[in-house]
């Protein structure tokens, strides 16, 4: 009988738990993200190591022989218990506070309608949030994670990068009654424009709509002019309330354009060179509270990016 460690006996028994279950090494494969032909190595190892056939390999599928139909029956009670006690063990070590700092408008916006869903997976952690602007710098020991727009550059900190931010002109249809056409930049003339002052750090009111307008080529367009305002969330909510054209960040507006709420006059969209950032001190995923709430929000960040969809059709940044 060939030699074999224990780990890779584990190994083995787990890739074929999941053969007998789908009864096919390709699906097998797609639950443990390896190859099918990683599925069929594993499965003859186990069958070297037993001396004994646990598939039949007919055309287009496979079955279990007798010998696999006792190994289930006994590995499958085993390995459900153990997961089980894994189970228990990882909730209790996930019972805690983790502290996550994040931006007023993504915490408003993008963050709160998608935490009824990490409550209900992970009912014992219990999130400390707070909502800072990028303008107040993040200090190691402050926070567990901070979610910050940026251009992904945290000197002493680790990241991991979550959303390319683009942005582009909304208004409610409301203000497009009874006025002239909004079709191109110059018709903004017509309109009052809403502005948010702090998108960008260390510029001009209007910095968010100049840089727009460069971008696409319409640099000749008067924009400083209209109402200000210091946050992203509230320009918007003017925005749907009528009071002008406000520049909006995708990332925060999917279910206003949805809805119908907001309408992008324009067809182009301008990537800001900022994006979105999960940021954390050196070792900080070591705690598997930190390490469960950080993973969680980077596959709900990975899952908004592929729902989301390309209209407004997307234009380059010229220097933006």
């Amino acid at each position: 009988m060939n030699r074999a460690a224990p780990s890779q006996i584990h190994t083995r028994l787990r890739v074929f738990l999941a053969a007998a279950r789908h009864l096919s090494f390709t699906h097998a494969g797609e639950e443990l993200h390896i190859t099918t032909g990683a599925v069929s190595q594993q499965i003859k190892l186990l069958e070297d190591w037993l001396g004994q056939r646990l598939f039949r390999r007919l055309p287009r599928r496979i079955e279990l022989t007798d010998a696999g139909n006792r190994l289930l029956a006994a590995a499958d009670p085993a390995y459900a218990a153990v997961d089980l006690a894994i189970g228990r063990l990882r909730r209790g070590a996930l019972s805690g506070v983790v502290r996550v700092r994040t931006l007023p408008s993504f915490l408003a916006t993008w963050l709160v309608p998608r935490l009824p869903k990490l409550m209900r997976q992970f009912s014992q952690i219990e999130l400390q949030l707070e909502a800072e602007d990028s303008s107040r710098s993040l200090r190691e020991g402050e926070f567990d994670l901070a979610i910050d727009l940026n251009d992904g550059s945290y000197p002493g900190f680790q990241s991991t990068f979550l959303i390319e931010e683009e942005i582009f002109p909304v208004c409610s249809p409301l203000l497009l009654r009874d006025r002239p056409p909004l079709d191109s930049p110059d018709d903004l003339r017509h309109y009052p424009l809403l502005h948010d002052m702090t998108a960008w750090r260390d510029s001009t009111p209007y910095a968010e709509w100049e840089r727009y307008l460069k971008a696409i080529g319409a640099p000749q367009v008067e924009v400083r002019r209209g109402y200000m305002l210091n946050r992203n969330h509230i320009t918007i909510q003017c925005a749907i309330a009528g009071m002008g054209v406000a520049i909006a960040r995708r990332t925060l507006i999917t279910d206003e354009l949805d809805s119908g709420r907001l309408v992008a006059p324009f067809r182009q969209t301008v990537r800001t060179g900022k994006r979105y950032c999960l940021v954390y001190s050196a070792g900080a995923l070591a705690d598997p509270r930190v390490a469960t709430v950080h993973d969680w929000i980077a596959a709900e960040a990975r899952g908004a990016q592929a729902a989301d969809t390309p209209e407004p059709h997307a234009a380059p940044a010229a220097g933006a």
